[in-house]
């Protein structure tokens, strides 16, 4: 992150270089034949979400518009693959499989997920593929600033922070429920174990959003050693792995959970892929408002807390925990690698002197690394 920032203030980055108003024109064109509307519809209140993701590609719009005579209309948000010059952080967007997993959970479970409209795989229409769905009206744990320094899980109650955190472990019960992901999600499977296969990609996403434009970061290598000599024996059986589980993904009424967003990092694997990537990047926020001298928010998502509940929810005992935190760390470490290089290459940032630097979090990881991070 820049240098001398406020963690309490909204910091301004680019996500997008597509001009709405050429986007609101495309999707003008685009709706009136997907509805079969008598006329153009109109398109009001086009922007791009101001909290959230550093990897959103997403714009909101309404509409309205008439078919046979009668009045038409909506509040919807378009997913959209990132445009190159935008730098994006991950080198796949499947937009079709995040649509595909969307719609299983709305069949299949009781999953809350936004009401999906409409899938585009035309890279004509407005540049690249996207998605439709419903806006679902409601309020998210905020990323930017995070939401361990101000905001209304900020100003929560400890027992209602407790009722969202048990609601929120609920969820990622609920995901892990869906039967046959191997089958369902053929695309996600391969011959070697799907642990084995989650690492491999790790290694390949780091080569490609680093390693290959010369931008090799030794803690990341280190880190990649210490998985290899404690990966486990016997991972456990494989789930439905949402990938970014996390309550900046959620849509909450109060304390419970209407919507859950973002499936970019979906993927066929154990259980405690989620589990520890949500329990680390709670820490994560945690650890910067502990470096700020502030309290943050300490009785919540705590390790011990999501564990039990996850037991009592699943009756599966969580296994090689220690593991899957370092790993979620390298994972977030690969990620904050790229948006700085991101950052940096927008103008929004400053290359560092040391290469460890492009982790916001060295410290913790090299924690974990050394066994001497303190947990709760």
């Amino acid at each position: 992150m820049p240098d001398e920032i406020d963690p309490t203030e909204h910091l301004q980055l680019t996500t997008s270089e597509r001009d709405l108003d050429t986007l609101a024109t495309q999707l003008t064109g685009w709706l009136q034949v997907r509805t079969g509307a008598e006329e153009p519809p109109v398109i009001a209140s086009l922007s791009r979400p101001q909290s959230g993701g550093l990897s959103s590609a997403s714009v909101l719009f309404d509409a309205q518009w008439r078919v046979a005579g009668e009045p038409r209309r909506g509040s919807f948000v378009a997913r959209m693959v990132p445009e190159q010059g935008a730098f994006p952080v991950f080198r796949d967007y499947d937009l079709p499989l995040q649509y595909r997993i969307i719609d299983e959970l709305a069949t299949r479970t009781d999953v809350p997920v936004p009401p999906l409209r409409w899938l585009e795989t035309d890279n004509t229409v407005c540049g690249a593929p996207f998605f439709v769905m419903d806006r679902v009206n409601g309020r998210i744990p905020g990323d930017n600033p995070p939401y361990v320094f101000a905001g209304w899980l900020y100003d929560a109650t400890p027992a209602e922070r407790a009722e969202l955190t048990r609601n929120t472990v609920d969820i990622l019960a609920r995901i892990h429920a869906i039967t046959e992901p191997a089958r369902r999600f053929p695309e996600m499977d391969g011959p070697a174990p799907a642990l084995r296969r989650h690492l491999t990609a790790q290694r390949d996403f780091y080569r490609w959003a680093l390693v290959d434009d010369g931008y090799e970061i030794p803690l990341i290598e280190r880190a990649f050693d210490w998985l290899e000599a404690h990966f486990p024996a016997d991972p456990g059986p494989d789930v439905l792995s949402w990938g970014d589980a996390r309550p900046g993904n959620i849509i909450y009424d109060g304390c419970t959970p209407i919507a859950v967003l973002d499936w970019e990092m979906a993927a066929l694997g154990p259980r405690e892929l989620d589990l520890a990537w949500m329990i680390f990047l709670h820490r994560f926020f945690q650890d910067i408002a502990t470096n700020f001298g502030m309290p943050g928010l300490p009785d919540f998502l705590r390790r011990d807390d999501v564990v039990a509940q996850y037991e009592q929810l699943t009756g599966h005992t969580v296994r090689d925990l220690d593991f899957h935190l370092t790993y979620a760390a390298l994972r977030h470490a690969i990620v904050m690698a790229r948006i700085k290089r991101r950052m940096i290459h927008m103008g929004e940032d400053t290359a560092p002197a040391d290469r460890d630097d492009y982790i916001m979090h060295r410290a913790s990881l090299a924690a974990m690394l050394d066994g001497t991070y303190e947990w709760d």
